[in-house]
C-alpha cells in the first residue's frame, strides 16, 4: 500500500512539472508566521490586508469547487480556503496537493460561518511536494521504537513531543543564563582524549590515522576542566556530549548531555547551595539531606563501614537504597572507595566531601570538593589503574599529564556534573531518557 501511495505522488510530481510548477523552489515570498497572523487576526481581517502564509499540509477536505486545507508552520495552524472561482489552476492544486506537502498561500484572513479563523487565498504555491505519506494517513505511528527511529515524524504528529523538546532547549538556555549571571565562563574541552578519565565508565575507542594513535570518546570533561583551574580560570562550565560504552535502559543512553562546572575557592557545601538554585526552576519541592552511611543504615540495614568493596557498595545502593529515594534528596559524604576524584573529609579520610542530587530514584547531579593533592591523586589513580589491568574496563586510568598539572598547583575548588537529559525527563514528565533525547541510540534494524 505504501508503495502505491508513493507511486501516485510521483505521478502528481510529474503533473506539477508538466504544468510549469517548480515543486521544490529555492525562494519563498516574504511570509508571516501563522502565530503572528492569528495574534493580529482581528486587525488584519478588518483591514483585509493581504498576507502570505506557508506551512505543511496536515489535512485537506475536497468539497467540489472548494478545497479546505489545514497547514502548520511550527508556530501554529490555520485553515486555508481555496475557492475554484478565486484561484488560478484550481484543478491542478486539487489534483496534486497531499497531506505532508508544504504550500504557500496569499490571501486575506476571515472567519467562516462556524467562526473558524481562516485565510481566503488568491494564490497557491507548491513549496515542497512530499513523496511519502504521513503515517497518520495510512497506518499511524504506533510503534514506540519507530517513533524514536523516525523522530521527525514523531515531532510532526505529536504536539506534546515537540513541546517537550522546545522545553529542553529553554531549560538549557536558562541554565546557561543562570551560570553567566553567577559569573561562570563557558569553555570547550576535547571530546577525543588519549586517556579516558573523570568518571568510572567504559569508554568508546577509536583510532586516529594521521597520528597513528588510539583515542577515546570522553566519558567526562572533568580532567581538562581542572587543567583550566590550574591555568587560572576560577569559574568555568561546559555543556556537551559525553560517551559511555555501557548499557541502555530507562536512565542510560550511550551518549548524553552533561553540564559540568568548577568553582575555585569553594567547597561542596557552597556547591550544594548553587545546585539547589540551579535546579529550582525545574524540580519543585524542598531538598532533604541524608548522609550516605545513614541511608545504608536506614534502607539497607547495613553498616557501610563494614563494606569495603566498591562493587558491593554500588550493588547494595542500587538495589536497596536508591529505590527509596523518591522525593528530592541530597545524598552526602560518599565513601572514598567509590569517589577517586573527591577530597576526603578532614575528620575521616575514608569519607569524601561528595554529594548526589536524586529525584524519583534517579541521580541528576553529582558534585564534590575536588581533590587537589597530587600525591593523593596519584595513589588513587594507581589503584584504579591496577583495577583496570585486572579486567575492570570501567576503572579510571592513570593520567600522568593531569598529575603533572596538579603538581603545579590547583586551587581549592568544588565541581558539579548535571545530567541534562535526566533533568529534561523529570521536568517534562517523561518516563525514559529516550523521550528526552531527540535521537536516542537504538539497535539497528536487521
Amino acid at each position: 500500500m505504501l508503495n502505491e501511495i508513493k507511486q501516485d505522488r510521483l505521478k502528481k510530481l510529474k503533473k506539477l512539472k508538466e504544468a510549469g510548477v517548480d515543486p521544490y523552489p529555492a525562494n519563498v515570498p516574504k511570509r508571516t508566521e501563522i502565530a503572528d497572523a492569528l495574534g493580529g487576526f482581528t486587525k488584519l481581517a478588518n483591514s483585509e490586508k493581504v498576507v502570505y502564509l506557508s506551512g505543511r499540509v496536515m489535512s485537506l477536505r475536497d468539497q467540489g469547487g472548494l478545497l479546505f486545507v489545514d497547514i502548520n508552520d511550527g508556530s501554529g495552524s490555520i485553515q486555508v480556503f481555496i475557492n475554484k472561482k478565486g484561484v488560478k489552476q484550481f484543478t491542478l492544486w486539487k489534483e496534486t496537493i497531499d497531506p505532508g506537502d508544504f504550500i504557500g498561500v496569499r490571501g486575506v484572513l476571515f472567519k467562516t460561518k462556524r467562526g473558524e479563523r481562516s485565510i481566503r487565498v488568491s494564490r497557491v504555491d507548491m513549496l515542497v511536494k512530499s513523496l511519502n505519506p504521513l503515517p497518520d494517513s495510512w497506518f499511524g505511528l504506533r510503534d514506540v521504537e519507530e517513533r524514536f527511529r523516525k523522530r521527525y515524524l514523531d515531532l510532526i504528529l505529536n504536539k506534546e513531543v515537540k513541546e517537550a523538546f522546545e522545553m529542553r532547549s529553554t531549560l538549557i538556555r536558562q541554565m546557561r543564563e543562570f551560570l553567566w549571571r553567577e559569573g561562570f565562563m563557558e569553555v570547550e574541552t576535547p571530546i577525543l582524549q588519549p586517556i579516558p578519565g573523570g568518571a568510572l565508565a567504559k569508554p568508546f575507542k577509536t583510532h586516529h590515522n594521521a597520528l597513528g594513535e588510539d583515542f577515546y570518546l570522553r566519558i567526562a570533561p572533568e580532567l581538562y576542566l581542572k587543567r583550566l583551574l590550574v591555568g587560572g580560570f576560577n569559574k568555568i562550565f561546559e555543556i556537551g556530549r559525553v560517551f559511555r560504552n555501557e548499557g541502555i535502559d530507562r536512565e542510560h543512553n550511550p551518549e548524553f548531555t552533561m553540564l559540568e562546572l568548577y568553582w575555585a575557592y569553594e567547597d561542596y557545601e557552597g556547591m550544594i547551595k548553587l545546585t539547589e538554585k540551579l535546579l529550582k526552576p525545574f524540580i519543585k519541592g524542598p531538598w532533604k539531606r541524608i548522609k550516605y552511611a545513614d541511608a545504608f543504615r536506614q534502607y539497607a540495614k547495613i553498616d557501610l563501614s563494614k563494606v569495603k568493596d566498591k562493587d558491593d557498595i554500588d550493588e547494595i545502593f542500587k538495589r536497596k537504597v536508591r529505590p527509596h529515594l523518591k522525593s528530592p534528596t541530597i545524598l552526602m559524604d560518599q565513601p572514598k572507595v567509590i569517589s577517586p576524584l573527591s577530597k576526603s573529609k578532614a575528620d575521616d579520610p575514608e569519607i569524601t566531601e561528595r554529594f548526589h542530587f536524586i529525584v524519583e530514584s534517579m541521580e541528576v547531579a553529582n558534585g564534590f570538593s575536588e581533590l587537589n593533592d597530587p600525591i593523593d591523586q596519584r595513589e588513587r589513580m594507581e589503584y584504579q589503574e591496577k583495577l583496570f589491568r585486572k579486567g575492570n574496563e570501567g576503572a579510571s586510568r592513570m593520567d600522568k599529564d593531569f598529575i603533572e598539572a596538579l603538581e603545579y598547583g590547583m586551587p581549592p575548588a568544588a565541581g558539579l556534573g548535571v545530567g541534562i537529559d535526566r533533568i529534561v525527563a523529570l521536568a517534562t514528565k517523561r518516563h525514559s531518557l529516550k523521550e528526552a533525547i531527540l535521537f536516542p541510540t537504538l539497535k539497528s534494524k536487521k
